[in-house]
């Protein structure tokens, strides 16, 4: 076997050998009370859930979401054309299935980007240190096609932008579209049979299909922070990270005091380079993240001059059985009552996320900052993050972390941040905030049959077939959002969704039909589908909040993904695609 894939076994064999120490079941009891501690602490400090933050940058909150990667767009005529397919955002789900219709002879397709250039959240995050923490070989997509092999283990933000703007370039969708315009109005004429889309541009664009592709993150947000205006120093979002303040190598900041909010998957990335760079660095944490290894390298020119055409179809399928139960380990988990299969996975997270501790405690000098970084909750209910300079950056004199203990930061004065009457100036503050989630029209109104808007027909509960089709909604398809699988590896859900978009224009052009729309009782067969696999354990409730639970909001359980398993949500594309007119109207 090669180098990478011996590297990888290695690794899997070593997690797979641990032996859990079995220990009494009050020392899990234990540990599972102090979680609840720690979660409803985090509820009484924020109980308004995800109105905690602001999307609406408007105003005097503007700047942050000014693109500081582009000189301000230029004025052109507007568009007034039609095309065939038209994608809402210029990230990899466009990309994916771009290059699935042009292989099936599909020439008119256009992206319209708010960015300057296509990439999504790659072309938005450049932030120091931003990197991807799944494993390249798997992440990056249409490696095959485009004869590339990643340059490590783990790509960095760069050569991902490069992947996107090279798969743009190898199917011609730069041809036909369209940067730096925002999708404002998204509206199905029946008369037509096609979509009218207009811009902040004044662009009034027709499609007969439309594909809403912005991203599952990708509008910036920010937290409700009293006074946060006042702020008289420099500040800006991870996601439009001021070069030109800190300099492209942070030299700018030698003589800076950086404070930086926030302690997410950007944040962690970005506080190593900061802590290197500046002459001070305050990170303001509400809740810490689970932080594990990152096992990186170099690709091994050797392995890559090795691999064969179809290479990364079989890794994703390598990796996805790996993931699965083994027939053995089903077997046992169906011996077992319901109380102790809950029991048993429950002990099992907990734990790994002790070994999480244990490792806080052994990099982390300080005792009392060891304790205050380590995650009280189970493993997933945030997103997990990896890295190997994380933890070591506290250890630096310069690193101070300000542990608000579930708080969060609640005042900003002229000089920063201000915490229990504690105030801490900064030359520049930082926001690593995170964005909007898995939003089908962030920026856009979307309206269909009958003027009905997809919010007011989402309003009782979201309604889709597979995540991406909506009655009502002819030709309409999401991508990323609600009721799909949810994968680590976004690419490879997306690349399945991708082809089954294409499949469906594919067969509405071969069968000379103008329109597809779901059925209602389709529909409504997948809502269940999404119901009777959510909602088995109290998990949702139980975890600290973060937005995989909505901030600790109640939700509607048909209000999430699809948990059914990623073989059988691709499975599932698979079978509606088999009986096409049992799942859709179609019309001429």
């Amino acid at each position: 076997m090669a180098e990478e894939n011996n590297r990888e076994q290695e690794q899997n064999t070593a997690s797979q050998s641990r032996k859990r120490e079995r220990k009494p079941q009050s020392y899990y009891d234990a540990i599972k009370a102090r979680f609840a501690e720690e979660r409803d602490l985090r509820l009484a400090y924020r109980p308004e859930g995800t109105s905690q933050y602001t999307s609406n940058l408007t105003g005097n909150l503007a700047s942050y979401e000014t693109d500081p990667y582009a000189d301000a767009p230029e004025p052109r005529q507007a568009i007034d054309d039609s095309v065939e397919v038209l994608f809402i955002g210029g990230g990899f789900s466009a990309l994916l299935t771009s290059a699935r219709l042009r292989e099936k002879g599909v020439q008119s397709i256009r992206i319209v980007e708010r960015g300057a250039d296509v990439g999504g959240t790659w072309y938005w995050n450049r932030y120091p240190g931003v990197a991807c923490d799944v494993v390249s070989y798997d992440y990056l997509p249409l490696l095959d096609e485009l004869d590339y092999v990643p340059l490590h283990h783990y790509a960095r933000g760069p050569e991902i932008l490069a992947h996107c703007q090279a798969i743009a370039r190898k199917y011609d969708l730069y041809d036909l579209a369209v940067f730096q315009t925002t999708v404002t109005e998204t509206r199905w004429d029946d008369e037509e049979k096609v979509w009218h889309v207009h811009t902040d541009r004044g662009d009034h664009m027709r499609a007969q299909f439309v594909v809403c592709a912005n991203g599952t993150l990708s509008k910036p947000k920010l937290s409700r922070i009293d006074g946060m205006e006042s702020y008289a120093g420099h500040s800006f979002h991870t996601s439009r990270w001021d070069y030109a303040f800190t300099g492209e190598k942070l030299e700018h900041l030698r003589d800076k005091v950086v404070g930086i909010i926030g302690t997410g998957a950007s944040a962690v990335q970005a506080v190593p380079e900061l802590a290197k760079a500046s002459k001070a660095l305050y990170v303001f944490q509400r809740t810490p993240s689970s932080i594990d290894i990152r096992d990186d390298w170099p690709t091994d020119p050797n392995w890559a001059r090795r691999l064969t055409p179809g290479w990364q179809a079989r890794r994703r399928a390598r990796v996805l059985s790996i993931v699965e139960r083994s027939p053995e380990q089903q077997a046992r988990l169906d011996a077992m009552s319901s109380e102790e299969k809950l029991r048993y996975q429950e002990n099992g997270n907990i734990d790994y996320m002790m070994r999480i501790h244990k490792r806080i405690d052994e990099i982390v000098q300080d005792p009392a900052t060891a304790e205050a970084l380590k995650p009280w909750y189970m493993f997933m209910c945030k997103r997990p993050c990896f890295h190997n300079d994380y933890l070591p950056s506290f250890n630096l004199p310069q690193v101070h972390l300000v542990d608000t203990h579930g708080k969060g930061i609640t005042e900003i004065n002229e000089r920063g941040p201000v915490f229990e009457g504690q105030e801490y100036p900064v030359d520049v503050l930082i926001y690593a905030t995170g964005f909007e989630v898995q939003k089908t029209g962030i920026y856009n109104h979307i309206v269909g049959r009958g003027g009905v808007d997809l919010e007011d027909k989402y309003a009782d509960g979201i309604r889709t077939l597979l995540g991406i089709h909506t009655a009502g909604f002819p030709n309409l398809f999401i991508m990323g959002g609600y009721q799909a699988s949810f994968q680590f590896n976004l690419t490879d859900m997306l690349q399945t969704q991708g082809d089954h978009i294409a499949a469906c224009i594919d067969h509405v052009r071969k069968q000379g039909f103008r329109t597809m729309d779901p059925t209602e009782a389709s529909e409504s067969w997948w809502v269940e589908e999404v119901i009777r696999h959510r909602g088995k354990t109290n998990r949702n409730q139980e975890c600290t909040p973060g937005y995989y639970n909505f901030e600790g909001e109640e939700n509607r359980r048909q209000d999430g993904n699809y948990n059914g398993g990623f073989r059988r949500y691709f499975e599932h594309q698979g079978e509606v695609r088999a009986e096409f007119d049992q799942h859709f109207r179609f019309e001429r």
